[in-house]
């Protein structure tokens, strides 16, 4: 009881100071290394800092130097609040502090912040997280050590930053023992320096591999009398393709729109073919227009597609090709659930295709003559931690054939170290990869490319 009362008065000794002096939106990062010697003391773990706790809060102190909206402050506090569920509403009021000045301050989600609220700032809110964790773990009698200390505050930061809230601390104990497993690996891989692509701790990392790719990856994958039939298709457009560019990024081009993000419904497949439909469009029309994956998610349900359960490219372009086009984006915005088709919308067309043609399959030669006339979609075995934690660089990682996830190859080119790459448009948001982009290797000895990328790309025709 004693130590969860001392952790209180950590938090208020934090605040008293953001409110003595004017406040900015510190770097949350420079507050955890102020503050964090006096939590770990907390624990007792380590002996006192030298100069007690209040040198931690006067190096934050340090920090601030500017005043922050009061208004946004507030909503700092409130969205803190709201945040961690074990913050009563007015839980600390009319404190004694120390290190210099008293503080009466409410922290509450029920705050209203078109009232006049004492200045704070975005790391407060980090403050009270980090500090009333350590409290919990000290009340609940558990000795944690500096390593874990360091780990729960990442952890707290990880959530803040992405928005991340558990239904009870039971879900949260179990989330953060996945985030700080997540974490070793993507530091053991990063200290080994032997890899030309790096991992990071992204929005995905309290989710276990298995988690990630249920929401994740959606293709299905051809059956074997697809299979059959595309081995024997004749068609492919840029088989006489004699000469192709060292390099193409059609992004440069104009023929790509921004990153978009499928969030937790596995419907990769619809938003590949869309990408590769934005592309001949506008290379067909002159206009770069964001099409509506929600149509196909809605409205093509007849075959192997069916929505977020999954779906084909290929059943996608024949959807569009047989619905004689596809509305746009902002007409059938995307909701990331299952809906109901509307039909009156899908009515509506902003672009067409004539139809769809296949790569020959276990080519990167045929695909690269491909790649180089127009955006393609490709699936790839994207199932592995390393695709789940892609930062930078050119991904060599370890995966198979296993094809699970529709992407679109809309470039190639070769890196500074030499190394040959697909440059490849994802729909996990620009928060993951190369601003939601991977740079897969190209040119590897297996027919059927890196995470079997040349084993079923198409594309539409027009």
């Amino acid at each position: 009881m004693k130590k969860a009362i001392i952790c209180v008065l950590a938090v208020v000794l934090a605040m008293v100071q953001l409110m003595v002096e004017p406040s900015q939106a510190v770097n949350c990062v420079d507050v955890d290394k102020s503050l964090l010697p006096c939590l770990t003391f907390l624990t007792g773990q380590v002996p006192e800092p030298a100069g007690g706790c209040c040198d931690g809060v006067k190096a934050l102190k340090g920090l601030v130097t500017t005043t922050a909206d009061k208004r946004q402050a507030c909503n700092c506090v409130k969205q803190a609040a709201a945040h961690y569920q074990n913050i009563k509403d007015n839980a600390v009021s009319s404190l004694a502090g120390k290190c210099g000045a008293p503080v009466s301050f409410p922290i509450s989600k029920n705050i209203d912040c078109n009232s006049t609220m004492a200045p704070t700032s975005t790391c407060l809110a980090f403050l009270v997280m980090l500090a009333l964790w350590s409290c919990s773990a000290a009340s609940r009698g558990v000795l944690l050590n500096d390593v874990e200390i360091t780990m729960l505050a990442r952890h707290e930061q990880w959530m803040y930053l992405h928005g991340r809230v558990y239904k009870d601390a039971t879900e949260k104990e179990k989330r953060f023992n996945v985030f700080k497993e997540n974490v070793k690996y993507i530091e053991q891989f990063n200290k080994g320096g032997n890899q030309p692509y790096k991992l990071s701790v992204n929005e995905f990392a309290d989710l276990t591999n298995e988690e990630f790719k249920a929401t994740r990856n959606g293709y299905k994958g051809l059956c074997l009398e697809d299979k059959l039939a595309r081995a024997t298709a004749s068609t492919f457009k840029y088989e006489n393709v004699s000469a192709v560019p060292s390099t193409m990024d059609w992004r440069k081009k104009g023929v790509v729109t921004p990153v978009k993000d499928q969030g937790q419904c596995g419907c990769c497949w619809a938003f590949s073919a869309v990408a590769a439909t934005e592309g001949i469009n506008k290379l067909k029309t002159g206009k770069l227009i964001s099409l509506s994956e929600q149509e196909l998610v809605d409205c093509d349900t007849k075959g192997v597609d069916q929505g977020c359960e999954g779906g084909l490219m290929d059943d996608a372009f024949h959807f569009i090709t047989s619905n004689k086009g596809l509305n746009t984006e902002t007409s059938y915005p995307y909701k990331g659930v299952d809906g109901t088709c509307n039909a009156k919308k899908a009515s509506t067309h902003a672009a067409q295709i004539t139809g769809f043609e296949d790569v020959p399959a276990n080519s990167e030669a045929a695909l690269l003559k491909a790649v180089a006339s127009q955006p393609v979609s490709v699936a790839i075995d994207a199932g592995g931690s390393d695709f789940q934690f892609y930062s930078s660089g050119v991904f060599t990682g370890s995966c198979g054939t296993d094809l699970d996830h529709g992407v679109t190859a809309v470039g190639y080119g070769v890196s500074a170290e030499g190394v040959k790459y697909w440059l490849v448009k994802n729909s996990w948001g620009t928060s993951w990869g190369e601003s939601g982009y991977i740079r897969m290797q190209r040119g590897v000895s297996a027919k059927e490319g890196l995470c079997g990328i040349a084993m079923e790309a198409s594309y539409p025709t027009a």
